[in-house]
């Protein structure tokens, strides 16, 4: 038997709902193989609660939608996301299943060299349907945030992301991160045509660059949103170059057949994990806003360099103000730009200090 766990009523609309899987993830305390490493220390790492995260330290009312175990893996994820401001009260324990961690190495993950070791068959997060879910819970905010890989955990979860994408009146606003994860399609060569068709159900998605070519053979932003004519925003990223949004919704966006360009920040990397979500959350956060393309894309950005400037998935953003001060830069200045570790703390202490006498 299912339970609910967390704070919040449930069923108040918020601003966003993110649905999907979280784990618990064991960062090494030094460099090396897995097979080297002494000890780990906890964190959390899941695609769908770190936009949920990263939008309400930023401010906005957030939900997190999901299942974890009845174990204290599933204790730490509902309490560690509860820390950042998030209703929790939509995920559901599952006393069946354990919740699913993974451990990763301290390599450089903009290159890719590093290891990550995955324990999620079989996991709470895997069982989730359109009948075990809170429904009205999910579908109560101004934008629903799912990703392609909830789809790939089981036919259950590719059953419940069918019924959240459907047309239905008074749907929310549903963006959908394509994040293409070939590891778990591996047993399914299916999951490309999965992934384009949950695409064209969304009104917001989002896809890398490289994601496009290795899922869908297709290059470059114009021939993706060739194949993507149905969303009304399409973001396709090109890493640290930048990215592209067309927009129809709006006649600054409708106006550019070839989408709006926006180039990337030059950052001091320290991990690239969880920029892209990072990048979602800035850019759904002045979607909410209701701020012009080019600075939704900057929005985009500037919570991307947050998390490129920690080590884990979650940093903690810059102070709204300081954000549209910077998204208001000319072409220039923002070209040249160049932030490394500790700049949203350093922006945080500043206001704190404005405010103490």
């Amino acid at each position: 038997m299912d339970t609910a766990t967390g704070t919040g009523t449930g069923t108040d609309a918020v601003d966003v709902v993110a649905l999907g899987e979280s784990m618990v993830t064991f960062l090494p305390t030094r460099a090396g193989r897995l097979a080297d490493v002494p000890s780990f220390e906890r964190g959390i790492g899941g695609a769908e609660s770190n936009v949920a995260c990263v939008l309400a330290s930023a401010g906005h009312s957030a939900r997190w939608v999901s299942r974890v175990g009845a174990d204290g893996f599933g204790d730490h994820l509902v309490e560690t996301v509860a820390a950042y401001g998030v209703d929790t009260s939509a995920v559901r324990r599952d006393p069946g299943r354990p919740t699913g961690i993974y451990f990763r190495t301290a390599g450089d993950r903009a290159t890719d060299a590093h290891e990550v070791a995955y324990y999620r068959a079989g996991s709470a997060a895997s069982a989730m349907t359109a009948g075990n879910t809170d429904l009205a819970a999910t579908r109560s905010a101004r934008v629903l945030h799912l990703s392609g890989i909830t789809a790939a955990l089981s036919a259950d979860c590719l059953d419940l992301m069918r019924e959240l994408t459907a047309p239905r009146p008074g749907r929310p606003l549903v963006s959908f991160d394509v994040n293409h994860r070939p590891g778990l399609w591996r047993d399914h060569p299916e999951g490309p045509r999965v992934l384009l068709d949950l695409a064209r159900r969304a009104d917001l998605v989002f896809v890398g660059d490289d994601e496009a070519s290795d899922a869908w053979d297709l290059h470059g932003a114009r021939a993706v949103r060739d194949a993507l004519p149905e969303p009304d925003v399409l973001v396709v990223k090109h890493g640290k170059d930048g990215a592209v949004v067309f927009d129809r919704r709006t006649p600054e966006g409708a106006a550019r057949a070839d989408g709006t360009f926006v180039p990337s920040l030059h950052v001091d990397v320290v991990a690239a994990v969880g920029a892209g979500d990072a990048f979602a959350a800035g850019f759904l956060s002045a979607t909410l806003r209701g701020l012009p393309v080019r600075d939704r894309i900057r929005h985009g950005h500037l919570m991307a360099a947050a998390a490129l400037t920690v080590p884990g998935d979650l940093a903690q953003p810059p102070a709204r103000g300081h954000a549209d001060r910077l998204a208001a830069l000319d072409d220039r200045a923002w070209e040249t730009l160049r932030l490394g570790p500790g700049w949203t703390e350093a922006d945080a202490r500043a206001a704190e200090e404005v405010r103490t006498p």
